[in-house]
Formats: C-alpha cells, sequence, structure tokens
C-alpha cells in the first residue's frame, strides 16, 4: 500500500535516505531540499574514512587479491597432501611439543577451522560500509553508492578472488567517482581486476593476437556485452551483435596479472599486448584506430557520452528513486542535466532532489531489502558494532545477499520483487528479532513519532497503539507501510 500525501521530512528519510534515527525528522526543519544538498556538499562524504584503525587496516583489491591467490595456493597444497594420505601414503607426524601433549585432553574435538582470508576480508569490508550507512546523516549519498554498485555489480559467488576484493572494488571504483564523472566512474570500474575477473575478460583473447595465434584461443565477450547492454547504452539503443564483437576485440589484453607475476603485480590491472587483437576496428559506426590500451579507453570515453547513455542512466535512477515506473518527465530532465553536465553525477544527484515527482509523488516502491536492513538498524538500534553477522544473515534470508546478484543486471529494483509473500513473512521474522533485542523501547507511540511523525496513518497509529506488548508494537511499526515504503 503506497504511502500518499507523506510528510516531506519522511520523503527526505525514506525516499532520498536510509531511514530516519529517533530525533532525525526534526533536522531537515523547513528546507527539506537545502538538507538533502548539504548531504552531498559534505567533504569526501561517500569515501569510507581511514581515520578509524578498523577501516585503516582494510587492504586495496591488489593486496586482498594477492591474500586469497595465496591461500588458494595453500589450500591446493593441503588438498594434495589429503590426496596422498588417501592413498595409503602416510603423510609425516606433526609434531606436538611434551607440553602440549600432556594438556590436551584424550577426546578433545578438533577446533573448528578458522575462517578463510576471503571470508575474514568480506567481513571486515561489510562492517564498514554498515557502519557507514548507519553513520550518515541521512543517507542519501550511500543510497546513491548501492545503487551505483547494483549498477556495476560483481558477485562474491564467482570465485574466491571475487570474494576477497569485493569490498575494496566498491571503495576504489564505486565511492571516489558516485559525486563525480560518470566517465570517471566507468572507467575505474572497468579497468578493475575484480571486475574483469568478475566478466572473464583475462579468457579474452585476439584471435589474430601473438597469444591468439600461438594458443589457438579467441574472444569472451562477456564484458563487452555487458558494458553496452548494462553499465552504458541500454538495450535497444541501436547497437548490434557486430558492436559486440567488434567492442570485444578492442578490449583483448585488459586483464588481471597472475599469481607469478609475469606481466605486472599480481592481482593489479595490466594490459597485456600480446594478448590484444592488433588493427583498427569499426565501433558504433565509427573508426577506433590502433593504439593498445588506448584503442579501448577512447571507445569507452565515448560510450559514456551518448545520448543513450544519459536515457539509460536517467532511466534507472527515476525508477530507483521515484517509481518503478519512472514519470517520462523526470526521466527527461535527469536525462538533460546527465547530457549538458558531461556525465556531473553530482549536479545529477541535484537535479534528482529539485525534481517536483520526487516531492508530489505517493512513496509507492517497496524497500529493497538492504534497505529495509540498514532502515530497522538505524531506527531500532545497530547491535552489535563489532559483528556484521546479524545483517549479513538478514540480507541472506531475504535473498540479497551483500554483493552477490544473481547475475551481472544486479539486484531487482522493482516493488513487485520484494513484496511477495514470502519475503514479506521474512520481513516480520526481522522486525520481531530486531524488536526483541532493543533493549530500551520506551512508549511505542514515541518511536512512532520519531522515525515516521506526521505522515504516520490512523491505522498505523491504532497499530501500534493497540499492539498486546512494546516488542509488539515495535515490530507492528517495523512492518508499517510508512517504514517499508519509499
Amino acid at each position: 500500500m503506497a504511502v500518499t500525501n507523506p510528510d516531506p521530512t519522511l520523503i527526505v528519510f525514506n525516499r532520498f535516505g536510509l531511514g530516519s534515527r529517533p530525533g532525525d525528522l526534526a533536522k531537515p526543519g523547513g528546507d527539506p531540499r537545502g538538507f538533502l544538498r548539504a548531504e552531498l556538499a559534505a567533504p569526501d562524504v561517500a569515501l569510507i574514512s581511514r581515520d578509524d584503525p578498523s577501516t585503516a587496516v582494510l587492504p586495496g583489491s591488489t593486496a586482498a587479491i594477492q591474500a586469497s591467490m595465496a591461500a588458494a595456493l595453500e589450500r591446493k597444497l593441503e588438498r594434495d597432501r589429503a590426496a596422498v594420505s588417501d592413498k595409503g601414503m602416510t603423510p609425516p607426524p606433526v609434531a606436538m611439543s611434551p607440553e602440549t601433549a600432556a594438556t590436551a585432553p584424550a577426546d578433545a574435538k578438533p577446533k573448528p577451522a578458522p575462517p578463510s582470508i576471503e571470508r575474514r576480508l568480506f567481513r571486515d569490508e561489510a562492517k564498514a560500509r554498515f557502519t557507514k550507512a548507519l553513520d550518515a546523516e541521512i543517507g542519501f549519498v550511500e543510497r546513491l553508492v548501492a545503487f551505483w554498485s547494483n549498477h556495476f555489480c560483481i558477485s562474491v559467488a564467482k570465485d574466491m578472488v571475487v570474494h576477497a576484493s569485493a569490498g575494496a572494488f566498491e571503495r576504489e571504483a564505486i565511492r571516489p567517482f558516485v559525486l563525480g564523472r560518470f566517465a570517471d566512474m566507468l572507467m575505474a570500474v572497468e579497468h578493475h581486476p575484480a571486475m574483469l575477473f568478475y566478466l572473464d575478460n583475462q579468457q579474452s583473447i585476439g584471435p589474430d593476437s601473438r597469444a591468439g595465434r600461438n594458443r589457438n584461443r579467441g574472444l569472451n565477450e562477456n564484458l563487452a556485452r555487458e558494458i553496452l547492454e548494462l553499465h552504458t547504452l541500454g538495450v535497444g539503443s541501436g547497437y548490434g551483435q557486430a558492436d559486440v564483437t567488434a567492442f570485444a576485440r578492442i578490449l583483448t589484453g585488459w586483464t588481471m596479472a597472475g599469481r607469478e607475476g609475469r606481466l605486472g603485480e599480481p592481482g593489479s590491472f595490466v594490459f597485456n599486448a600480446n594478448a590484444h587483437e592488433p588493427g583498427d576496428e569499426v565501433f558504433m559506426g565509427k573508426i577506433y584506430p590502433a593504439g593498445g590500451l588506448g584503442q579501448a579507453e577512447a571507445a569507452l570515453n565515448d560510450i559514456a557520452r551518448h545520448p543513450a547513455t544519459a536515457r539509460h542512466i536517467a532511466t534507472k535512477l527515476a525508477r530507483h528513486f521515484i517509481a518503478d515506473d519512472p514519470p517520462p518527465s523526470a526521466v527527461a530532465t535527469l536525462a538533460k542535466v546527465f547530457t549538458e553536465r558531461e556525465g556531473d553525477l553530482r549536479a545529477v544527484a541535484v537535479a534528482l532532489i529539485n525534481l517536483p515527482e520526487a516531492w508530489e509523488l505517493p512513496l509507492s516502491k517497496m524497500r529493497s531489502p538492504l534497505d529495509f536492513v540498514l532502515a530497522v538498524r538505524r531506527a531500532v538500534g545497530p547491535g552489535a558494532a563489532t559483528d556484521p553477522g546479524q545483517t549479513l544473515n538478514w540480507l541472506g534470508m531475504l535473498g540479497e545477499p551483500l554483493w552477490q546478484p544473481p547475475g551481472p543486471n544486479g539486484f531487482p529494483d522493482t516493488a513487485d520483487a520484494h513484496a511477495v509473500p514470502a519475503g514479506m513473512k521474512m520481513r516480520l521474522d526481522i522486525a520481531w528479532q530486531a524488536a526483541r533485542q532493543v533493549k530500551e523501547i520506551g512508549e511505542p507511540e514515541g518511536l512512532l513519532e520519531g522515525i515516521v511523525g506526521a505522515s504516520a496513518s490512523v491505522e498505523t497509529r491504532q497499530a501500534v497503539a493497540r499492539a498486546e506488548s512494546r516488542q509488539q508494537a515495535v515490530a507492528l511499526l517495523l512492518m508499517a507501510p510508512e517504514f517499508q515504503r519509499r
């Protein structure tokens, strides 16, 4: 059920932000648009702070991938040792000191294996991401980070290399450019080792390149196709299969250095000239002269500025923030700003705030699982700050585990994907869990005023007032349309 005639403060925190915390509704005052613009203007607002010791130690993607490569090698050696043992060849005994032997119980159970380095890196990155969202004044910029991270998505289900580097990918290729230029973000994303690995470009070799002739291997079109279909132009924007193939040839040689380091520092982006398809290419009706790395960079810069890219991005932003069926007028405005300001994403975000439709239309969209879980945390408390485990579990329950979309097109962004019976039951279970964990609830009516305020309907107020317990009142509030809708 949509929330009609929402108060502007609820629009600030629901449509644009990550939900209000008790007391937040008073902060916009009489200038909700100005309040949103102020968050955009805050210095380094999209970046994960390096001042906190817990985030200062987060490694870059190259170091994370190197750690994963080393761990993978060690796991292989362990499997080899186990295989030798299974064949009846007894491996050498593990030495045990006299002190350890004397104190170890005869029936002691083996300790569970510690989590892998990839999983430890993933949890550290998840904690940093969640903390950033919970501490945000509004969460508008964090919503933009999540939007672009889903637009340029990778999945930790692909391989342990991506599992280790997903958080670093977001910190390096998304956050620095969320309020910058789209072309710069596009370039950073497509250069990033995690994206190149996720979309198999390390397997793409120019058929007429030196490596292609020696190995009898050819193109992998995954990266080229997804850049055109998902990252920039969009489906039905005028390109054809010949353009996909030409772009795949242009992108050959873009790869990640392997563990042996023959091409460069392991885990880093490298351009392998021996795998790059030689010669000029005709792509989208334009000739791109042979030029190695610069050939693909020139093509990326051109499609970043293409009118179809402006329309594609504008439509997705309007769908994410305004309505599942975005108003054509809103799409046209955002596309115009994107084009005229040459992909200036800060200008596009300001234009989004200024859209009349953003303040006039009902809150009809369902909060995504990530938005819902973070809104719950902001409303009733973040839980154990040092452990992201429950938040990660809740996202898994709702079918959208962190950094693990089902495909390169990311998680769905419409209400019909979220407002399904199984999903709503899971939301109710999470609302109950969160309500039971609140140590000092106080009067539920006060919480209602603090996180929903004047937009609360008569039905919601009655449900909270008539609840049989304070915990039940909190759970009902978290399931109310005014909390679920954005």
